[in-house]
């Protein structure tokens, strides 16, 4: 689990540049999906608590969510905190939540900076109360933006997800607003969290673990996916350069 805390410096002529390259050698993606692994590992090498693996790794989220605003991302997605966290151990978890709620706390005036609006996905109503506040009213306070959708995979299972979806149509169907004939994909996507919103067109996992650990696992049947050996924690700007690249080198078919 990462946040983004801290205000980000603004982008060199350098930078500049090579976002502008970035953008003249093609499309650079509409949704980008993340799967922030490596914290502990991060940690672990160099003889730290986990805990400050993930404090590190909120650098990484801050620079990432500040470069996709910069290149014109419509959707960000970042998985955050996972039904399996909770397996965690108990000390690690509370830590996690605490640094959750600090960040919806005081990151609001950021977004806001940056014309960013916060979004979640996942069983939200199982977070601990506090955090459900927090992010109530982070969600409320950056409403209006129309920049950059932060969309924050919080106690999120794709599993989960489908069993909800599939509870949500079943409902429609005990109340007679919808025929189990008339259940199709596009059916089955309305009831997703993601509703509304397009299928990620990158998926990037750093840490070289090389599976999707269910995240997503609806929403990216067409999704590139770039994998690094690339701890979370050292992600920055131009390793997600590094990964745009790599989506732009490749053709995609669509199952033609």
């Amino acid at each position: 689990m990462t946040t983004i805390t801290e205000p980000i410096a603004a982008e060199s002529a350098a930078d500049a540049t090579l976002q502008r390259q970035l953008t003249d050698a093609g499309a650079v993606p509409r949704h980008i999906a993340i799967i922030m692994d490596g914290d502990r590992r991060w940690a672990d090498r160099r003889g730290l608590k986990r805990t400050e693996g993930h404090r590190h790794g909120r650098e990484s989220a801050r620079d990432i969510v500040r470069v996709c605003g910069e290149l014109d991302v419509e959707v960000l997605t970042l998985y955050t905190f996972s039904t399996e966290n909770w397996t965690r151990p108990r000390l690690e978890v509370q830590a996690l939540m605490k640094y959750l709620e600090q960040s919806l706390r005081g990151e609001t005036a950021e977004l806001n900076d940056n014309n960013v609006r916060l979004n979640a996905i996942g069983r939200t109503d199982e977070l601990p109360s506090r955090v459900q506040r927090a992010l109530s009213d982070a969600l409320a306070a950056t409403a209006d933006n129309d920049g950059l959708l932060l969309n924050l995979a919080l106690n999120y299972g794709g599993r989960s997800e489908l069993v909800d979806a599939c509870r949500a149509l079943a409902r429609l169907v005990d109340e007679g607003k919808l025929s189990a004939d008339d259940i199709d994909e596009d059916q089955m996507a309305s009831a997703l969290y993601t509703r509304g919103l397009p299928d990620p067109d990158l998926l990037i996992r750093p840490s070289g673990e090389q599976r999707l650990s269910n995240f997503l696992p609806w929403q990216t049947v067409y999704s590139e996916i770039y994998f690094t050996a690339v701890l979370w924690p050292d992600f920055r700007r131009n390793d997600l350069y590094d990964a745009i690249r790599a989506f732009q080198q490749r053709q995609r078919r669509f199952g033609e």
